[in-house]
């Protein structure tokens, strides 16, 4: 079994966030950048721009419950101490 994440996805500028958890990173990163997930393809949001792995899926399903819960400058400001460039991270996931 892969080890299950959450991530945060951005839009080019951005303005538009999305939090996930997947225990294949690559596999989801590829559905939201070949526009299979409608959220993400609506507002164009397909730069990884944050990870954060877990031991179990009910570890990481319980952290993306509690960062959906999040105010948007809360979230950036946990964008901004992990990766404060907003580079994409997807080039960093190997698989």
């Amino acid at each position: 079994m892969r080890q299950p994440v959450v991530y945060i996805l951005a839009s080019a500028m951005g303005r538009a966030l999305y939090i996930g958890v997947t225990t294949d990173m690559s596999r989801r990163l590829e559905e939201h950048r070949l526009g299979r997930v409608a959220h993400t393809a609506k507002y164009r949001i397909d730069r990884l721009i944050y990870l954060e792995p877990f031991e179990t899926a009910p570890d990481a399903i319980a952290r993306e419950k509690q960062l959906k819960g999040w105010t948007r400058a809360k979230k950036i400001a946990l964008i901004n101490r992990s990766n404060p460039d907003w580079r994409d991270l997807a080039g960093e996931i190997g698989g």
